[in-house]
């Protein structure tokens, strides 16, 4: 069974909002709780079919594609479910799966930042001096929140850093090495840190904006980590421009929230 569903994004289409906003208006909800984590879920069944025959006429007409958010594991688990029970099932169920399909005026990006265990061999100091040849550097007396597109916060050694991407270190032009992640990877964690790919190396750990600067600092300041960087949120233009362009997004780069909990909806594949 599928437990958890597939995070979608499309670019918003009027018509569909109206009519998905006018029955949730009418009818009552199926669930409607708040998690111990403090989100709320409430779920609408819309099982009228003159209704979702016009929301799929909709989506096949005016929605040219739909993006992963979140969820591009399952999707690839999904798809090696399918092949492995072709000819197998006794159902058509296992060529399905569960996805949850948001406009994006209802997509709330946050910060995804990075930690990383040790200064590879450099001093607090060192890194700095290192860091001024792609950032303009600057100290704050208050953790740095990021405001714009390649700025970064830096926590070290009890200190925090308001980091500025230069000019002429990263392809202004290019839709994929102007993300911030890629800035901070390409410029400061790669050539200074020595970290890897970011997918494997053990030394680099993500941190979803969620969880607040406060969490970076106490990281640092107990010892788990050498640094802290934070970032400025990706946008879902900048997602949009990255797959239309035949690309896909950096490992780590995009953290949705609220999330819809597993197990409120189950697919039977068999």
């Amino acid at each position: 069974a599928h437990t958890g569903v597939v995070f979608l994004a499309y670019k918003a289409i009027d018509e569909i909002e109206t009519i998905i906003k006018n029955w949730t208006d009418q009818h009552a909800m199926v669930y409607d709780f708040i998690a111990e984590d403090g989100v709320a879920h409430s779920f609408w069944v819309l099982d009228d079919a003159e209704q979702i025959e016009q929301l799929t006429a909709l989506y096949q007409q005016k929605v040219a594609a739909t993006y992963i958010a979140d969820g591009h594991h399952r999707s690839h688990a999904a798809a090696y479910a399918m092949q492995s029970m072709n000819g197998q099932a006794t159902s058509d169920e296992h060529q399905y799966y569960l996805t949850c399909i948001f406009p994006d005026t209802q997509v709330y990006i946050m910060d995804y930042n990075r930690v990383v265990k040790d200064l590879n061999g450099l001093t607090a100091a060192a890194l700095i001096e290192q860091v001024k040849q792609s950032f303009d550097i600057t100290a704050s007396a208050i953790a740095v929140k990021p405001q714009a597109n390649h700025e970064f916060g830096m926590y070290v050694a009890g200190q925090w850093y308001q980091l500025k991407a230069k000019p002429g270190s990263f392809q202004a032009g290019s839709k994929i090495d102007a993300l911030d992640v890629n800035i901070l990877q390409n410029n400061l964690l790669g050539p200074i840190l020595g970290v890897g790919d970011p997918r494997v190396d053990e030394r680099v750990d993500f941190v979803g904006g969620i969880r607040g600067l406060n969490y970076l600092e106490q990281n640092v300041d107990k010892g788990r980590f050498a640094v802290a960087f934070s970032c400025f949120p990706v946008s879902m233009q900048q997602l949009f421009d990255v797959a239309d362009s035949g690309n896909i997004m950096p490992p780590k780069s995009t953290w949705f929230e609220p999330k819809i909990r597993d197990g409120l909806v189950l697919h039977l594949i068999s």
